[in-house]
Protein backbone atom coordinates (compact mmCIF):
# COMPACT_ATOMS: atom_id res chain seq x y z
CA UNK A 1 0.00 0.00 0.00
CA UNK A 2 1.37 3.40 -1.00
CA UNK A 3 1.63 6.19 1.50
CA UNK A 4 -0.62 9.13 0.74
CA UNK A 5 1.35 12.21 -0.31
CA UNK A 6 0.16 15.58 0.77
CA UNK A 7 0.33 18.24 -1.87
CA UNK A 8 2.17 21.44 -1.04
CA UNK A 9 1.11 24.43 -3.11
CA UNK A 10 3.08 27.49 -4.09
CA UNK A 11 0.83 29.61 -1.87
CA UNK A 12 1.81 27.50 1.14
CA UNK A 13 5.51 27.73 0.33
CA UNK A 14 5.36 31.49 -0.20
CA UNK A 15 3.42 32.00 3.02
CA UNK A 16 6.17 30.19 4.91
CA UNK A 17 9.08 31.86 3.08
CA UNK A 18 7.61 35.38 3.37
CA UNK A 19 8.19 35.17 7.11
CA UNK A 20 11.92 35.38 6.36
CA UNK A 21 12.78 39.10 6.09
CA UNK A 22 15.58 38.59 3.59
CA UNK A 23 13.46 36.40 1.32
CA UNK A 24 10.55 38.86 1.56
CA UNK A 25 12.82 41.81 0.63
CA UNK A 26 14.17 40.13 -2.51
CA UNK A 27 10.80 38.68 -3.48
CA UNK A 28 9.13 42.11 -3.27
CA UNK A 29 12.05 43.69 -5.14
CA UNK A 30 11.67 41.22 -8.00
CA UNK A 31 7.93 41.79 -8.02
CA UNK A 32 8.47 45.56 -8.33
CA UNK A 33 10.95 45.15 -11.19
CA UNK A 34 8.54 42.85 -13.04
CA UNK A 35 5.63 45.23 -12.52
CA UNK A 36 7.62 48.22 -13.79
CA UNK A 37 8.70 46.20 -16.83
CA UNK A 38 5.10 45.23 -17.59
CA UNK A 39 3.77 48.76 -17.12
CA UNK A 40 6.39 50.35 -19.37
CA UNK A 41 5.98 47.72 -22.11
CA UNK A 42 2.17 47.83 -22.04
CA UNK A 43 2.11 51.64 -21.99
CA UNK A 44 4.59 51.89 -24.86
CA UNK A 45 2.58 49.44 -26.95
CA UNK A 46 -0.64 51.27 -26.12
CA UNK A 47 0.99 54.48 -27.43
CA UNK A 48 2.01 52.59 -30.60
CA UNK A 49 5.67 53.45 -30.08
CA UNK A 50 8.73 51.34 -30.73
CA UNK A 51 11.36 51.05 -28.05
CA UNK A 52 13.57 53.36 -30.10
CA UNK A 53 10.81 55.99 -30.44
CA UNK A 54 10.07 55.91 -26.72
CA UNK A 55 13.76 56.16 -25.93
CA UNK A 56 14.13 59.25 -28.12
CA UNK A 57 11.13 60.91 -26.49
CA UNK A 58 12.42 60.02 -23.00
CA UNK A 59 15.96 61.22 -23.74
CA UNK A 60 17.58 57.81 -23.32
CA UNK A 61 18.54 54.99 -25.66
CA UNK A 62 16.72 51.94 -26.95
CA UNK A 63 18.94 49.58 -24.97
CA UNK A 64 17.78 51.16 -21.69
CA UNK A 65 14.12 50.69 -22.66
CA UNK A 66 14.74 47.09 -23.79
CA UNK A 67 16.58 46.27 -20.55
CA UNK A 68 13.85 47.87 -18.47
CA UNK A 69 11.06 46.05 -20.34
CA UNK A 70 12.80 42.68 -20.07
CA UNK A 71 12.42 42.70 -16.29
CA UNK A 72 15.72 40.82 -16.07
CA UNK A 73 17.88 43.77 -15.04
CA UNK A 74 18.59 43.67 -11.32
CA UNK A 75 18.68 47.45 -11.15
CA UNK A 76 15.52 49.35 -10.32
CA UNK A 77 15.08 52.32 -12.66
CA UNK A 78 15.41 55.76 -11.13
CA UNK A 79 12.37 57.92 -10.52
CA UNK A 80 13.92 60.44 -12.90
CA UNK A 81 13.97 57.89 -15.75
CA UNK A 82 10.44 56.71 -14.97
CA UNK A 83 9.24 60.33 -14.96
CA UNK A 84 10.83 60.96 -18.38
CA UNK A 85 9.20 57.81 -19.72
CA UNK A 86 5.84 58.83 -18.28
CA UNK A 87 6.08 62.28 -19.87
CA UNK A 88 7.07 60.71 -23.20
CA UNK A 89 3.95 58.55 -22.97
CA UNK A 90 1.80 61.53 -21.95
CA UNK A 91 1.14 59.78 -18.67
CA UNK A 92 1.45 60.69 -15.02
CA UNK A 93 3.87 58.76 -12.82
CA UNK A 94 2.25 57.69 -9.56
CA UNK A 95 4.14 56.32 -6.58
CA UNK A 96 2.28 54.92 -3.61
CA UNK A 97 2.69 52.93 -0.44
CA UNK A 98 0.68 49.81 0.22
CA UNK A 99 0.04 49.05 3.86
CA UNK A 100 -0.22 45.56 5.27
CA UNK A 101 -1.80 44.55 8.48
CA UNK A 102 0.68 43.96 11.28
CA UNK A 103 1.50 40.30 11.70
Amino acid sequence: MKAKRSRIGLKDILEKEMKNASFRFYFERERAISEIARLVRDSRQRANLTQKELAQKANTNQEVIARLESGEDERIPSLELLERIARALKAKLLVSFEYRRAA
